[in-house]
């Protein structure tokens, strides 16, 4: 069964295909009829619909001078492509890029492949990943830091007297004095230690969590409560400090989710079966083209790269 979100990202995929074949065949009465079956089978067909040719029209309408500007000797059939594409990604964009009401709260927020090195008023600092946010909210005794959106790095200064925490979503993480990572996922939080101690809570969850993990050690916890454990060595806390991603048998939908926030484009894996795929290697953030075409194509994948804005995996 797939989820909401695998379905808005097929829906929204499989209504830019429609567009383009509407733009080669605009007078095609079959094409036309296929489209309002598609539109008609299910509400996120139609939404994606919706959004994809608004976007595209604005865009088309907004801009001829810019679209004509920088492109003599072009057909006519490149400058839509281009306009296409750029439609595409916008509407890709509207439907997964960072929330404005993320970017409102957070103190502290990075784009894509940016990292940023916070200091705290006590001491401790923070190491923003690519993409993601954070809300500092020390008062009094208490030092809490909010992890909006990706994923962040922290040293914490001890101070027994004010424990430190980090709350992403339900996912509450406390110390005293320690290195470790958190990242948000698509449901719950991931945490892992590089140094010291740290207690992982999710006291919404029936029956509450609480796990304790040591160095090297890193859990994963839903949502829902379903928590996930494992060890690696302590220096491998983090990888994405190095440049790297170092994935252990993990789905490609996650290792993709990563690898997403060091993209200027957007990321679509049109074949919900290679989402699925488990995934393990080591690969560098550098080149995030290359180290997605590593990922799909070890499993007979391929990626297109349909505008500097989109890349496909199928």
């Amino acid at each position: 069964m797939t989820t909401p979100a695998e379905d808005e990202d097929r829906a929204t995929l499989e209504a830019a295909r429609w567009l383009v074949a509407l733009e080669e065949a605009p007078d095609d009465p079959a094409l036309k009829a296929r489209i309002a079956a598609w539109r008609a089978a299910s509400p996120a067909n139609e939404l994606a619909w919706t959004n994809t040719s608004d976007i595209y029209d604005a865009i088309a309408a907004a801009s001829p001078a810019q679209l004509a500007a920088g492109t003599a000797g072009m057909s006519r059939r490149r400058v839509y492509a281009g306009a296409l594409g750029l439609a595409l990604a916008a509407c890709l964009a509207f439907a997964f890029g960072p929330d404005l009401v993320v970017r409102l709260r957070a103190d502290q927020v990075t784009s894509v492949a940016e990292t940023r090195a916070i200091g705290l008023d006590d001491g401790s600092t923070v190491q923003l990943g690519p993409e993601s946010a954070i809300e500092v909210a020390y008062a009094g005794d208490d030092r809490r830091v909010r992890l909006l959106k990706g994923e962040a790095f922290f040293k914490v200064t001890p101070d027994p007297k004010r424990p430190f925490s980090v709350v992403a979503g339900d996912i509450q993480t406390t110390v005293l004095g320690t290195s470790f990572n958190v990242r948000i996922m698509a449901a719950g939080a991931e945490v892992s230690v590089r140094t010291g101690r740290v207690r992982v809570d999710n006291a919404i969850s029936w029956p509450p969590v609480a796990v304790h993990l040591d160095p090297g050690s890193w859990t994963h916890v839903a949502s829902n409560g379903k928590v996930e454990r494992g060890v690696v060595p302590p220096e491998e806390v983090a990888p994405w400090l190095r440049g790297q991603i170092v994935a252990r048998d993990r789905p490609m939908a996650d290792v993709v989710d990563e690898l997403r926030r060091y993209t200027p484009g957007l990321i679509v894996i049109a074949d919900s079966v290679l989402r699925g795929r488990r995934v393990t290697g080591v690969y560098n953030l550098s080149d995030p083209v290359a180290a997605l075409r590593a990922i799909v194509g070890a499993h007979g994948g391929s990626v297109r790269e349909v505008s500097p804005w989109l890349l496909v995996a199928f």
